[in-house]
């Protein structure tokens, strides 16, 4: 989708014309991929822009540095700090936010712990990754030929930019085969997640999602679920699933920050139907919440101002 250009990106502790916003051709993270990231989401609410669960986002960004070996030179408060800084300083009520930890320049090879750790914040208006139509009436998927990294080869618990290589060749074979999303198995052939979200399906009655053992990110949109389903008393699993588990299930979703909660209506042509009552009060339930309507949930919500 397009990045529609503000003025501001925070850049290794100020702010910096979009434009300036520059890095070295010889960046170690450009060459090898060593680099970190969040995907984040600012929502409007009567009170003003609220960035939805900015401290656990932040955490994940810090494990996930520390699993590639990367001290980021700020606290975990500056980072959130400056992530209202950037939201105030572009004037935005709504937006999507992409922190970043990478290698900068100064060190080429494989052993890259010489190498500086550079650290930005953006900020941009994004609608909806999976389209509005998606979010309405659920999105076609098929299942990747290409297979989800294995937890042992590239750790599955960061959010790391160089393995997004994975999810990149799912995607743009499912997209050019005409579907909107890919579903990735791993190595043992188990559902793993989305190219860039969680899977959850439903049958009779109950909700499963793949363990994080699968290959799944560890995401913090589908935490949320899991707990809004615990509140709505809809009994919620970790559970390995094969293929025909997304054929044969009564309903389907993915979440994610970028995509949120967006129903699956079919799986490799075949019908999952149309959103079915679980997905919707799930759905319904996670925006009432990121528009600070739902004050049991008033924790998740950071006021920029």
């Amino acid at each position: 989708m397009p990045i529609q250009e503000v003025e501001k990106i925070w850049m290794d502790g100020e702010l910096v014309d979009w434009a300036e916003a520059r890095v070295h051709l010889l960046s170690h993270s450009l060459h090898y991929g060593s680099g970190v990231f969040e995907g984040i989401r600012a929502y409007e609410t009567q009170r003003g822009a609220a960035v939805f669960r900015l401290g656990d986002h932040m955490k994940r960004l810090f494990r996930s540095a520390a699993i590639y070996r990367m001290p980021i030179p700020f606290s975990l408060e500056e980072m959130m700090e400056a992530t209202r800084v950037v939201i105030r300083a572009n004037g935005l009520k709504s937006c999507y936010i992409r922190p970043i930890a990478f290698r900068g320049y100064g060190e080429m090879g494989l052993h890259p712990m010489a190498a500086p750790v550079n650290v930005a914040i953006a900020v941009w208006p994004w609608g909806a990754y999976l389209g509005e139509e998606g979010i309405r009436n659920g999105v076609r998927a098929k299942v990747s030929s290409f297979r989800r990294n294995e937890a042992n080869t590239i750790p599955t618990a960061a959010k790391a930019t160089g393995q997004y290589l994975n999810s990149i060749l799912a995607k743009m074979e499912v997209t050019e085969a005409g579907y909107d999303e890919a579903i990735l198995l791993n190595m043992h052939g188990h559902v793993a997640d989305g190219a860039g979200e969680n899977i959850f399906v439903v049958r009779n009655g109950y909700l499963y999602t793949p363990p994080t053992s699968s290959g799944a990110l560890e995401g913090i949109t589908r935490d949320s679920v899991m707990r809004i389903a615990e509140e709505l008393e809809i009994p919620c699993r970790e559970k390995d699933l094969v293929r025909t588990d997304l054929y044969t299930a009564d309903e389907a979703f993915f979440t994610g920050t970028a995509a949120e909660v967006v129903p699956i209506r079919e799986v490799d042509d075949r019908p999952v139907g149309e959103p079915g009552p679980i997905t919707r009060s799930i759905q319904e339930k996670f925006f009432r919440i990121v528009r600070g309507e739902e004050k049991a949930y008033e924790q998740w919500l950071d006021y920029v101002d």
